[in-house]
C-alpha cells in the first residue's frame, strides 16, 4: 500500500502525456482510500525507530538519563500498540454500503398494544440517536394502533456513515416492563422487529424492477399532517408481485413524491435481498460478524424493572435504560462495531 501510495503521489506531481480528467479523478480517489492506513503505518514505523533509539540510549547511559530513556520507551511502546491496533482496523475490508443512507422499518411483534408502544419507543430512540450524530431523519410511512403506538413505521436516515451506525440494529428487540394499562402491576414481555436497509439509486446498483411487476394503489394519508392528508388520495402503496414486497409512502404532499419515495424503499428491499443471496452463495455473510441481522433473531432485551439493556450478540449488559431509550446508543453501537472488527481480524 505504501509503494502504491508513493507511485500515485509521483504521478500526480509529474503527470505524463496529455491531461486525462478521468484518470486524475481515479488517482485522487485511490490516494484518498490509501492515505489513512499509509499515514498510520508511517507513524508506527517512526515510533518503532524512536523506541530503538531510546533502548540504545538506555543501554549506553546510567543514572537519571537511563531512567528517563526507559520511561520514554514505555510511553512509546504504548503509542506503538495503539497505532498497530488502528492500522489493523484500517486495513480490514470495508463494507461498501457503510456510507449509504438507510431506511429503518419497525414493526410491532408479540404483545398487542404494548408491542406497538414499544415500536414507537424504538423509533424515537433511533431518531434521537440519528439527530445526535447530525443526521437527517425523514418519515416515510406510519400505521398507528389504537394505543398511540405503531403497527409499523418506516423512516429514512441521511448522513455520512448512516448504514455503518445502524446496520447492527436489524432483528428482534424485546422489552420487559409494566405497561401503563396494566392494573395489577405485572411485568409484560413484548417484541418489535427492526430492519435496516441501505438506500440505493437507479444507476447505483443493478436492481431490476419491471413496471409490469408492480401493482400501485392510492389511498388517503392518515396521522399527523393537517387537513390536506384527509382530502386527497396522495398516499401510494406499491406491491412488487414477484417478491411479495409491499411498500408505502404517505408523508409527501403529492402522489409523484410519494411514488418516488416508495420506489426508493422497494429498491432498498430488493437490493438487500440480492446482497444476502450473494453473500450466502459464497458461504459468508458480512453481517454474521455480529449476528445475522435477520428479523427473526432476538438481538437485544430492554429490562425496565432491572434498569438493564442486554445485547445478546456480544453478551453485554448496560445500565441507564432511560438514557439509551432516549437515544444514547453510542456505546452499544461502538462496541458492536469493535466486536465486528475483532471477529474479522480473527477470521471468525
Amino acid at each position: 500500500m505504501l509503494r502504491r501510495f508513493d507511485e500515485i503521489e509521483a504521478e500526480l506531481a509529474h503527470p505524463t502525456g496529455a491531461f486525462d480528467q478521468a484518470r486524475f479523478t481515479a488517482l485522487v480517489r485511490e490516494r484518498s482510500q490509501l492515505e489513512a492506513p499509509v499515514e498510520t503505518f508511517r507513524r508506527l514505523r517512526k515510533t518503532e525507530s524512536e523506541i530503538a533509539a531510546n533502548e540504545r540510549l538506555a543501554r549506553e547511559s546510567d543514572g537519571e538519563l537511563r531512567d528517563l530513556a526507559q520511561d520514554e520507551t514505555q510511553s512509546l511502546r504504548e503509542r506503538a500498540e495503539q497505532l498497530e491496533s488502528e492500522l489493523q482496523a484500517l486495513m480490514l475490508p470495508s463494507d461498501p454500503d457503510d456510507d449509504r443512507d438507510v431506511f429503518v422499518e419497525i414493526r410491532a411483534g408479540a404483545g398487542g398494544d404494548e408491542a406497538g408502544i414499544f415500536a414507537g419507543d424504538l423509533a424515537r430512540m433511533y431518531m434521537r440517536f440519528a439527530e445526535s450524530l447530525g443526521m437527517h431523519v425523514e418519515l416515510v410511512s406510519e400505521n398507528l394502533n389504537d394505543a398511540g403506538g405503531y403497527r409499523e413505521i418506516v423512516f429514512g436516515v441521511r448522513g455520512k456513515g448512516a448504514y455503518r451506525r445502524f446496520k447492527h440494529e436489524s432483528g428482534v428487540h424485546r422489552v420487559q416492563r409494566i405497561p401503563q394499562t396494566e392494573a395489577q402491576g405485572r411485568i409484560h414481555t413484548s417484541t418489535a422487529t427492526v430492519a435496516v436497509l441501505p438506500q440505493v439509486e437507479d444507476d447505483d446498483v443493478e436492481v431490476e424492477i419491471r413496471p409490469s411487476d408492480l401493482q400501485i394503489d392510492t389511498f388517503k394519508s392518515s396521522g399527523a399532517g393537517g387537513q390536506h392528508v384527509n382530502k386527497t388520495e396522495s398516499a401510494i402503496r406499491i406491491t412488487h408481485v414477484p417478491s411479495g414486497f409491499i411498500v408505502a409512502s404517505q408523508q409527501e404532499r403529492s402522489q409523484t413524491q410519494n411514488r418516488e419515495k416508495a420506489m426508493q424503499m422497494l429498491r432498498a428491499l430488493l437490493y438487500d435481498r440480492k446482497r444476502r443471496e450473494q453473500e450466502e452463495a459464497v458461504g459468508s455473510m458480512r453481517r454474521s460478524q455480529v449476528g445475522t441481522g435477520d428479523r427473526s433473531e432476538k438481538i437485544r432485551t430492554y429490562n425496565f424493572p432491572q434498569d438493564r439493556v442486554t445485547d445478546h450478540r456480544i453478551n453485554r449488559n448496560y445500565g441507564n435504560i432511560r438514557g439509551i431509550v432516549d437515544g444514547d446508543l453510542a456505546q452499544i453501537v461502538d462496541e458492536l462495531l469493535a466486536d465486528e472488527r475483532a471477529r474479522m481480524l480473527a477470521g471468525v
